[in-house]
């Protein structure tokens, strides 16, 4: 029975909207409990007028409840709360994002279900990047930990919090692969490495989604931006990416493979163009790959007003032409633009838009908001009693604490300086060490500022009064101040050791903070200067987005910690390494450079015809100024212990083409002190019909060692690990010999070999 059939009855008895909407609702839920008969959904769209379909299409911010940082900017949509529930009520709204609340979530709901035409459930969308009041290490920082489950738990405590204020869909997790560090947001992926940001993909699905997403606590995930925005030319934002074909298969698309296979039926399309395409406009991308050859059933939502953007970019003539390139591509859901609403009307009538397209489109909207249970409860996460109790819980905080200590890199520790004792006296010098705004760090939207546990506040509470802890903050982020050398100095020259936190503000990094010289700011730099000459030991404690390129003091200090943007814990976080109360195992998920002039730098480049593989410098790949080492390699970082990798053994000589080898080291630890070591396999194919990374990623291990304790840590390797992306736009492996290494970084192990036999 069509669900029109009573609504018709009672417009013609004269019964109001609202319960014209109740019934269509209650007629939706028992044809879905029910699991047999007409399909619900279909019926939906069989009845809904074209205007309707549109608004089913059409996403915006929400300003009635938004209240937090600024992330996007202004927008000529920006509404009214009266003119937001008008257009609810009209059924010109899928959803809203940005806006949190139990009290104003189900207020708007009610209008949805009781007064829009079909009663059809608004969903609610959020920029949950890296945490929602309990803000964890930014997405770069958390990679640096080598540990996907830790990603995964981060992710399930996120959506924990975020469904509690009545979020059922997050804009995350950011998947791009990205080698260029002057690009502002690599602070939200997952670094340099494709395999790496795959694992890291799926476990982050995975813990916003939860086990069903019909749950409660279940928060629809977005991996973004598909494809290839890591990939913008010069590291600059909403540049172009022009890359092959097999570039974008190879690094660029599987991490959204891994993120789809994990269960993820939504994604967000790109601000940049592959190819002269913009993403948004691409029907290759967005429909022969993503759903032709992949099978996606989810939705696609354009990036905040990329649709609209299409005008800029120069492909399409108008907003009208916008938004046919959009819809006939395959991007469902116009954000903010309002594009779909003002359009589609016309543009099926006039033929330009076919409807079914339309309603493949509403198809896939209707169909994910079924899967999140809003038909059956349009309710759900809308819960009072979890809004005040499902926020900043102990055990949140207590994993933040665990995320930012497993998320810090030692990247340098001459002469054991570290870890710091208890009783010391400490200066604690920088511009953030008592800045509560600038610890959430960036594309952090709904912190609980006033919580967040500063430098000094961490510092205070483990020395606990022992020792003496003097404070300085020496220079603001990118101006000096004056007063703030001389202040520094004094708490140097008065300290047994100095603690330097300096890099990045918050706002360096992050969308729309493209950056020339990814160096620290010359303020920062003076100050460290200033500090070292006093001749005190140096520990510098960075804060950053992204890797950069050190110079002078900075460069130059005996001891060096990469701890990023830890979030809430921070203070407590970097106070549990500094004093040794837990070994470091953060590992590098981006590349160091020598300096920012050779960036894009990665670690898995390809060989040339002119390699650098001696001292040799004429007439090779190189620049006049530097080698083509990095300062610090990918997957490098140290511990408290003295760890030594034996030499990597395979058990065969030959690998079959159906068969597997395995790969082992010992690893040992000769230092005084436990550590945590992160070994890494990684291989080389010495020759392919076209050429391979000099080394790539397969795989890492954690082992914790004890003082003296020597375990050998093992990999299996089989063909599929093997293969790459061929000119055909196929994986493949091909028979040959392989290079491989289980080492602590890109650049250390000593080698085996094996051959793959066809």
């Amino acid at each position: 029975m069509s669900l029109l059939n009573p609504t018709r009855r009672l417009l013609l008895q004269g019964v109001s909207a609202a319960a014209m909407a109740a019934v269509a609702l209650l007629g939706i839920r028992r044809a879905m409990a029910a699991g047999k008969g007409s399909d619900p959904i279909e019926d939906l769209i069989a009845n809904m007028s074209i205007e309707e379909k549109a608004g089913q299409l059409s996403l915006f911010g929400d300003p009635t409840r938004f209240h937090g940082t600024v992330v996007n900017p202004t927008s000529e949509q920006a509404a009214t709360r009266n003119r937001v529930y008008a257009d609810i009520a009209a059924g010109r709204i899928t959803g809203l994002f940005n806006g949190i609340g139990v009290a104003g979530g189900r207020e708007m709901q009610k209008i949805a279900v009781e007064k829009s035409p079909r009663g059809i459930p608004l969903i609610f969308a959020g920029d949950i990047i890296h945490g929602f009041k309990t803000t964890f290490p930014i997405p770069l920082a958390e990679a640096a930990s080598f540990d996907p489950d830790l990603a995964f738990r981060t992710a399930r405590a996120a959506a924990l919090e975020a469904t509690a204020v009545g979020l059922h869909w997050t804009f995350a997790p950011m998947v791009d692969v990205a080698r260029d560090q002057r690009w502002g947001r690599n602070a939200e992926g997952s670094g340099e490495d494709t395999f790496l940001g795959s694992q890291f993909a799926a476990a982050r699905v995975l813990g916003f989604q939860g086990s069903s997403l019909k749950d409660e606590t279940s928060l629809l995930a977005c991996p973004k931006h598909f494809a290839a925005y890591g990939a913008v030319q010069g590291g600059m934002e909403y540049n172009t990416a022009d890359i092959p074909e097999t570039t974008l298969r190879q690094t660029h698309l599987p991490p959204f493979k891994a993120a789809f296979d994990a269960g993820a039926l939504s994604t967000m399309s790109a601000f940049n163009d592959i190819a002269g395409v913009p993403a948004t406009g691409n029907h290759y991308l967005l429909t022969d790959i993503l759903r032709g050859e992949w099978g996606f059933r989810g939705l696609v939502v354009s990036d905040y007003t990329s649709e609209e953007e299409l005008i800029a970019h120069g492909f399409a003539a108008n907003g009208a032409d916008a938004t046919a390139r959009a819809i006939n591509a395959g991007c469902d859901v116009a954000m903010q633009s309002g594009l779909y609403n003002d359009y589609l009307p016309d543009l099926v009538k006039s033929g330009a838009v076919s409807m079914a397209t339309v309603d493949e489109a509403v198809r896939r909207v209707l169909r994910v908001k079924q899967a999140l249970g809003l038909f059956d409860n349009p309710y759900r996460s809308l819960d009072e009693d979890r809004e005040q109790t499902d926020l900043r819980k102990p055990e949140t905080l207590a994993l933040a604490r665990e995320a930012g200590r497993k998320s810090i890199v030692l990247l340098k520790n001459e002469g054991g300086l570290l870890p710091l004792s208890k009783s010391a006296r400490i200066a604690l010098i920088g511009p953030c060490i008592n800045d509560k705004y600038d610890y959430p760090g960036p594309w952090s939207v709904f912190p609980d500022v006033a919580t967040c546990v500063t430098m000094a506040e961490g510092f205070q509470a483990v020395m606990g009064g022992r020792g003496t802890l003097t404070m300085a903050r020496g220079s603001d982020y990118e101006l000096p101040y004056e007063g703030g050398i001389d202040e520094a100095v004094r708490a140097a020259e008065a300290s047994d050791v100095v603690v330097l936190v300096i890099g990045e503000s918050a706002g360096m990094s992050g969308e729309a903070q493209s950056r020339v010289d990814i160096g620290i700011p010359d303020a920062q730099l003076t100050l460290a200067e200033a500090v070292a000459a006093t001749g005190k030991p140096v520990v510098v404690v960075l804060r950053h987005g992204r890797a950069l390129a050190l110079t002078g003091a900075a460069k130059a200090a005996p001891a060096i910690l990469a701890t990023w943007f830890l979030g809430s814990e921070t203070g407590h976080s970097v106070a549990d390494i500094i004093f040794g109360d837990y070994a470091p195992q953060g590992r590098l998920p981006v590349s160091f450079p020598q300096a920012s002039g050779q960036e894009p730098y990665y670690y898995n480049h390809r060989a040339t015809g002119r390699p650098q593989t001696t001292a040799e410098k004429d007439y090779k790949a190189r620049y006049r100024e530097v080698t083509n080492e990095g300062l610090y390699p990918f997957g490098h970082g140290l511990t408290y212990g003295d760890i030594v990798y034996g030499t990597t053994m395979v058990d065969a000589a030959r690998l079959s083409w159906n068969g597997a080898v395995e790969v082992r080291a010992a690893v040992s630890n000769r230092g005084t002190r436990p550590a945590h070591e992160v070994a890494q396999l990684y291989i080389h194919d010495r020759v392919a019909s076209l050429t391979q990374p000099v080394r790539a990623l397969k795989g890492f291990s954690h082992i914790d060692l004890a003082p003296g304790e020597t375990r050998t840590v093992s990999f299996t390797l089989r063909r599929s690990d093997l293969e790459f992306m061929t000119a055909s736009l196929q994986f493949a492996a091909e028979p040959g010999l392989f290079d491989v290494w289980i080492a602590p970084s890109a650049v250390g192990g000593i080698s085996a070999s094996f051959e793959l036999t066809s």
